[in-house]
């Protein structure tokens, strides 16, 4: 359990210690050390879509630093992250149950018909979300300054994560109360 607290900061840390690495170590040298935490990571990912997300994520971020710019690659991380499970939430609107049913299934195993139609359109919207993000943190990446891509990917874009977990919540005690 401690570990994986441990993890997760880290994890959640990550542009924060890419920031701070690149101020004082040679990109290619913060590799290892930021690769070593998304295998951790991986290790600790409970599904497999989780660990896809991880891998595929920790894959590109290899990719970009190796084959292109150690700075853009080490930077590539909260896109990748994004696009993933844009891919993950995405495909379950092809599957017979989406995440976010799965989900909710899990406190709700008899969900209603209307609780299925209302997951899918969270589902959507989260998927909106992550295309959003994913365009941003592309942006930061590519055309701001150090300082405005870890404000964004360390902070505001986990801000709009909270608001749009908050939004939801809103939405979904007002759509109980109506059913």
């Amino acid at each position: 359990m401690l570990i994986r607290a441990l993890v997760t900061l880290l994890t959640l840390s990550y542009p924060f210690l890419v920031y701070w690495g690149l101020q004082r170590f040679d990109a290619l040298a913060l590799l290892p050390v930021l690769m070593a935490v998304l295998i951790l990571r991986w290790l600790g990912g409970e599904h497999a879509r989780d660990r896809f997300v991880i891998a595929a994520s920790a894959l590109g971020v290899l990719a970009v630093t190796l084959l292109w710019d150690p700075h853009q690659g080490l930077k590539l991380y909260p896109v990748l992250v994004n696009l993933g499970l844009l891919v993950v939430f995405g495909s379950s609107l092809f599957a017979s149950q989406t995440v976010i049913e799965r989900l909710a299934r899990i406190k709700e195993p008899t969900l209603p018909p209307e609780g299925v139609r209302y997951t899918r359109k969270v589902t959507q919207a989260w998927c909106l979300f992550f295309m959003f993000n994913a365009a941003v943190s592309t942006a930061t990446m590519l055309w701001a300054s150090e300082e405005v891509w870890v404000l964004y990917n360390g902070l505001i874009a986990y801000l709009l994560i909270g608001v749009m977990l908050a939004v939801e919540w809103l939405v979904r005690q007002r759509v109980r109360r109506r059913a």
